[in-house]
């Protein structure tokens, strides 16, 4: 009869392997967070001198339920390339796409469907990455300035991939030290995610990835009772905008069914320009007590 080989000692250590990421809140990496568990555990789980990182990975490939995926660029641009990435058992495409940078995070449409402002259940996830800190001399804004602006058509990432049946756009944003930004659970997992006041913002800057102008709207009022009114002000004085956003924030407040108490605190921020709800309205209103032009379909403030 052949003799049977001796377990291996990933083997050996295969329970103590699965206990540790079954435990884990996020259920998707990058190779370089698998090297770190790798080094940072082996000596705990008593593996071979001769165990290769490789070898590790493949053993968690075949024998658990670590699986590898791509993150695929939409187009092959030279400054696109194909994330390849590993998932835990079910991790949802939320904390696949997360790991696409370092520091990434989910914001924006993404982040009203995770905070639970939308019944809607988008295709394409938001990632933001921040960039580096550059000092910017924007000098003294003007109407002209900003009417210029907002005449043209919104820019959108062109950092774009597909993961599975969802599209997932990487979107640059200013360097703010990943201000109000924390972690979310949603089923087994924890996700970064911007928090509730700070999405609301950002779907006011840029309503594009927030579903558009409506459901801003809507995520406005479905957050009304939730929010604090105090940390959304403090959170955009932070963010420290050249545009005056708290014209259109305000104005998606006093839609929204907003107390006027609220609407006052927002108010005091002062009017010193003529602003816009979104870049390239075509067929536009005014609201002259929030100073700002709109689509004239939202003139009745109804979402229809």
């Amino acid at each position: 009869m052949p003799r049977r080989g001796r377990p291996s000692s990933l083997n050996n250590a295969k329970g103590q392997i699965l206990a540790f990421f079954e435990k884990l809140p996020r259920k998707a990496f990058s190779a370089g967070e698998l090297s770190a568990v790798f080094f940072q555990h082996k000596t705990e789980w008593r593996l071979a001198v001769n165990t290769t990182l490789d070898g590790f990975i493949r053993f968690l490939l075949e024998a658990t339920p670590l699986r590898e995926v791509s993150i695929v660029p939409v187009t092959w641009e030279s400054s696109l390339r194909l994330h390849t990435r590993y998932a835990w058992g079910n991790a949802s495409p939320y904390a696949v796409a997360s790991t696409i940078e370092q520091r990434a995070y989910l914001s924006h449409g993404t982040a009203v469907l995770l905070h639970g402002l939308t019944d809607q259940l988008p295709r394409t996830i938001c990632v933001s990455r921040e960039q580096s800190f550059q000092h910017s001399d924007r000098g003294d804004l003007t109407q002209e300035a900003i009417d210029r602006a907002f005449s043209r058509e919104p820019r959108t990432s062109n950092a774009q991939f597909t993961y599975d049946d969802s599209r997932i756009v990487l979107l640059h944003g200013k360097n703010t030290g990943r201000l109000e930004v924390g972690t979310l659970e949603y089923g087994q997992e924890q996700l970064p995610v911007t928090k509730l006041e700070r999405t609301l913002i950002d779907i006011a800057v840029r309503p594009v990835y927030g579903g558009g102008v409506y459901q801003v709207l809507q995520a406005y009022r479905t957050a009304m009772d939730r929010i604090s009114v105090a940390t959304l002000l403090a959170t955009l004085s932070k963010l420290d905008y050249a545009y005056p956003y708290h014209q259109a924030i305000g104005f998606y407040m006093q839609r929204a069914g907003y107390p006027a108490k609220a609407l006052d605190r927002v108010k005091k921020l002062g009017f010193a320009f003529d602003f816009y709800l979104s870049h390239g309205i075509r067929d536009r209103a005014f609201d002259p007590e929030w100073h700002l032009f709109f689509p004239k379909v939202l003139e009745s403030g109804n979402l229809g």
